[in-house]
């Protein structure tokens, strides 16, 4: 029975066709994979971060610093690789920002996990020790770091937005995009049931124009798209329209495939010609008889219909996407309609699927005409068009803009902000080190790798702006470590807010530097990097089967 696995040798075959690794050696694959990832976007991290260029199969460059971009482009085939990368994804979706980060303390907290277990601690101990610090370190974050903000003013929010883009290809223009982020998203506010405040990121429209330079980028309420109105005949601008928003083409009805009408006379075949055009009239006569004064289309409209739109007062917009057909349903109360039909057989508009707004206009961007919809009935929504040199500065831009847009969300909702520069990564070290010696177990070896693996933040920090890491984050402890010893009316616990001021390579504090974060921001990065960590080393057998052969195929030669 012994001679059916054979765990010496990566490539040994399996009695089910497979090969199979053990132990040690799969952990250290693991965590090669993990830190081979991290290495590379680890340079891209911090406001003096670097950027990556990557190529596709088909050429097509992406130029960016943000780290799920990066991995999301990267051919990841190590399994657990893809963990990581799925890590990423989940952090940018959940917060917007940290991307990096997180996988950069995944990464540290499993070369960590796997020297202690190289020195005979056992994995299940690893990860009760993480847990515990993870537990204790998002406590310490709401408790002792997380500053209120009550009466959400602006500053606070255009720092974190300024955090946010600092690092990325906005932070050169100074607070001019994060004042156009804070704007934009507060004006799309809305009230959920239980009377809480929401901030939809989606209810932000991003345009992108190529051409003029990035301080020429504007934001305006009001929904706009990339369409011109059908017909030049149309007005420029309706006041108070009923919008409808349908899934269907108004064009000549032709019969369906596989339907044959045999005729005797030819005469007939005119009138059902003539019938063919009348149906499709009738439906536009219908919509317009039901107050509808724009029709927003996913298909086309024939120039016939058009025209009895044009004389009628009523704007059309053909080939809108789905998405934006869907954004602007519910923005004005209306319905994506994909048939007139109704339930006896006819054809009926529904008056409750028909929304308003206070205006649509048609606008002049650069050399393109889009369709703006302002004072939407249900919801806000605002528009802010980016201006740049090329197609990979602009997805740059908007890339960094949503982070921003993220950020600041997060912080509306949450209301709680901490200081930025790695102040709460050596915050946590110092804290859970000092609260590592009050255990007696074995866990208190993991919670102390766990506490100096979150130094990898301020340390890559420090490196990538060429300062002298080990100088600054030596003294930065020390000024956290004063700090938590501090009465709270003693001077030094005001040294808690003190981070990195990575342009000038020396300490500061930097919540009156405007360096801020979203609480949460941090406490899902803690608990998704654990979690991932703890996931991979779970894992001491992988069993890789062989793919099975196909058959050849006897007449393949000829």
């Amino acid at each position: 029975m012994s001679g059916i696995f054979s765990t010496n040798n990566q490539d040994s075959a399996l009695f089910i066709g497979g090969s199979r690794v053990s132990g040690q050696e799969v952990r250290a694959q693991n965590v090669m994979a993990a830190l081979s990832i991290a290495n590379v976007i680890k340079t891209s991290l911090g406001p003096v971060g670097l950027d990556k260029m990557l190529v596709d199969d088909v050429g097509d460059v992406t130029i960016s610093n943000d780290g799920a971009t990066i991995l999301q482009l990267l051919e990841v085939e190590h399994p657990a690789g893809k963990i990581l990368v799925k890590l990423a994804q989940q952090q940018d979706t959940e917060v917007g920002d940290g991307t990096t980060s997180v996988v950069i303390i995944a990464a540290e907290l499993l070369r960590r996990a796997n020297e202690l277990v190289k020195n005979h601690i056992h994995p299940a101990t690893v990860i009760t020790g993480y847990r515990l610090a993870c537990k204790e370190a998002c406590k310490f974050i709401a408790d002792q770091m997380a500053l209120k903000v009550d009466k959400l003013g602006r500053d606070p929010l255009v720092s974190v937005a300024m955090t946010t883009i600092s690092s990325k290809i906005l932070g050169t223009y100074g607070t001019f995009f994060a004042d156009m982020a804070v704007d934009s998203l507060s004006a799309v506010k809305t009230t959920d049931f239980r009377g809480k405040a929401r901030y939809p990121v989606n209810a932000v429209n991003i345009l992108k124009a190529k051409g003029a330079s990035a301080r020429e980028s504007s934001y305006f309420t009001g929904y706009a798209l990339y369409r011109p109105f059908t017909s030049p005949a149309m007005k420029r601008a309706l006041k108070n329209p009923k919008i409808l928003v349908i899934d269907f083409d108004i064009t000549k009805t032709r019969m369906k495939m596989g339907v044959n009408i045999v005729i005797d006379n030819p005469d007939e075949l005119e009138a059902i010609r003539k019938r063919e055009m009348d149906i499709s009239s009738e439906r536009a006569r219908m919509i317009l008889d039901a107050g509808v004064t724009a029709v927003f289309s996913t298909r086309g409209i024939d120039d016939v219909y058009v025209k009895m739109f044009a004389e009628a007062g009523a704007i059309t917009v053909t080939r809108v996407p789905k998405e934006d057909a869907r954004r602007i349903a519910k923005g004005t109360g209306a319905s994506l309609i994909t048939t007139l039909a109704n339930l006896d057989g006819d054809e009926s508009i529904d008056v409750s699927s028909i929304g308003s707004a206070e205006l649509v206009e048609q606008v002049r961007l650069s050399d393109d005409d889009i369709v703006v919809i302002r004072g939407a009935k249900e919801q806000r929504a605002s528009t802010v068009i980016l201006r740049g040199a090329n197609d990979y500065m602009l997805d740059e831009m908007e890339r960094s803009f949503h982070d921003s847009l993220c950020a600041v969300k997060r912080v509306l909702e949450s209301g709680a902000v901490v200081p930025g520069g790695g102040s709460v990564e050596t915050a946590l070290d110092v804290y859970l080190e000092s609260f590592a010696t009050t255990l007696g177990s074995r866990e208190q070896l993991a919670i102390v790798e766990f506490a100096n693996a979150l130094l990898a933040i301020p340390k890559q920090l420090s490196v990538n702006a060429a300062k002298d890491s080990i100088e600054l984050i030596a003294k930065l402890r020390a000024y956290h470590s004063a700090a938590q010893k501090a009465t709270a009316n003693s001077s030094h616990s005001a040294l808690k807010n003190y981070g990195l001021d990575l342009y000038e390579g020396k300490l500061r504090d930097n919540v009156k530097a405007g360096v801020l974060e979203p609480a949460m921001s941090k406490i899902k990065m803690l608990k998704s990097a654990t979690e991932a960590a703890i996931n991979i080393l779970r894992i001491d057998d992988m069993i890789k089967l062989l793919p099975e052969k196909q058959e050849e195929d006897p007449h393949a030669h000829m």
